[in-house]
């Protein structure tokens, strides 16, 4: 027994010594990259709307915070600094809106920055240092516009754009993974994003590429007289049909089941949701923008009108000239004036699980009866009374100006001498 216990002891501190020398190497994560000498800008690119996060790679073992700094161009004189000067800026992502500004979208947690809903004047040059000014590692960020994106629905034999090739550079699209199905158990779709990168001998040297002498269309690489690549190549996306199986989900323990029945004995078992439901009232004829509850534009997300499925292939922005209901590229549900057919419960799929309901129902404003003395009634009555009281002097005006004139014009009587009279 005596052994035994001892044996034990001995484990236990070898796992507390192996506890720390995880902790010790983990924490000495910043050992393993030296900064470099010469600051160059490693190239990164996102899709509009997307949320990205910006690791600062090397800093010295003394610091013990960051700072980061966002400049649109290299040498531009205006500054952002994005930080309290403690790292300690926590942002609720629910909260933000799309085209606030970004000192309101950003956080910086464990010395990384995080851009939420980034757009696309967050392109640029952000970098990580000290408050003193002194930096470490820079990067060259690249938002491309979600609004002029290219959609390819493979189902219908649409295809992907071919590579553009000219004389100095060579534009082409980078694919993302495609994204797990949408919806399980019946029809989804995939997606897949695609960005536009550029290859050429020119590009700028002090930028850091995942492969040489390609880079994203709006880095700082790409030299200035290839600014009119952007309109010539955009983003795009692919998509296609899919069809994924539902994973089990737990069975209800047998108590629970059997009180289950006793209270829907007398009739049939409502259907009910085993998702949240957000209940929400919206006036007709407004503009409503549904969001599915912990998504990115980088998720597979599938949204439902009751048991109707709302397709891309049928309610992806653009597919149409004029269209009322869309979802955007962002993954947003849009509802353009609102009317009486809109009411139902609109369901959202995450990452092929159905996840959130979203019940809407739509009001009306009652018409009421304006009285005498309401404001409104008031401003009618005096606007009414001003013009009538200006046109009934205008008329008046008129009619004397016209008697004035005829008073004064007229003909003189002739008159005659006594030698006429005599004659």
């Amino acid at each position: 027994m005596g052994m035994r216990l001892l044996g034990v002891t001995i484990l236990l501190s070898l796992v507390d010594v192996l506890q720390a020398f995880a902790i010790e190497k983990k924490g000495d994560v910043f050992k393993k990259m030296a900064c470099p000498a010469f600051l160059i800008f490693e190239n990164v690119a996102y899709m509009e709307d997307m949320t990205f996060e910006l690791p600062c790679k090397c800093k010295p073992e003394e610091a013990s915070s960051v700072v980061w700094y966002f400049q649109k161009s290299l040498h531009s004189h205006k500054t952002t600094v994005l930080t309290d000067f403690n790292g300690t800026v926590i942002v609720d992502s629910s909260h933000i809106r799309t085209g606030s500004d970004l000192l309101k979208r950003f956080s910086i947690r464990m010395f990384s920055l995080i851009v939420f809903r980034a757009q696309v004047r967050d392109s640029g040059h952000y970098l990580c240092g000290t408050k003193e000014g002194l930096f470490f590692y820079g990067y060259d960020v690249d938002v491309q516009p979600a609004r002029q994106i290219t959609v390819a629905f493979l189902d219908n034999d649409e295809h992907v754009q071919e590579d553009y090739a000219g004389q100095e550079f060579t534009l082409f699209t980078t694919f993302w993974d495609w994204t797990s199905c949408d919806r399980c158990g019946v029809r989804g779709e995939q997606r897949r994003i695609g960005l536009c990168y550029v290859q050429s001998t020119q590009l700028k040297p002090r930028y850091r590429t995942a492969l040489p002498n390609v880079t994203s269309c709006g880095s700082r690489a790409v030299p200035a007289h290839f600014q009119h690549l952007i309109h010539l190549r955009s983003p795009e996306v692919a998509i296609r049909s899919c069809l994924a199986p539902c994973s089990e989900k737990e069975v209800p323990e047998e108590g629970v089941q059997s009180v289950s029945n006793i209270v829907y004995k007398l009739g049939d078992k409502p259907q009910l949701p085993h998702v949240p439901i957000q209940y929400h009232s919206q006036p007709s004829k407004t503009d409503l923008v549904i969001a599915c509850p912990g998504a990115r534009p980088e998720h597979a997300v599938a949204w439902d009108k009751d048991s109707v499925r709302l397709y891309r292939s049928h309610y992806l922005v653009g597919v149409k000239k004029s269209m009322r209901v869309f979802i955007d590229h962002g993954n947003h549900l849009h509802l353009q004036q609102v009317r009486k057919r809109d009411k139902a419960t609109y369901f959202c799929w995450r990452e092929g699980e159905l996840v959130a309901g979203f019940q809407l129902t739509v009001t009306y404003q009652p018409r009421r009866q304006r009285s005498p003395t309401d404001p409104e009634s008031i401003f009618v009555m005096r606007a009414v009374g001003i013009s009538f009281a200006i046109i009934i002097g205008i008329f008046f005006l008129i009619h004397m100006s016209l008697y004035s004139y005829l008073l004064f014009r007229k003909p003189p009587q002739d008159t005659q001498t006594p030698q006429d009279t005599l004659t």
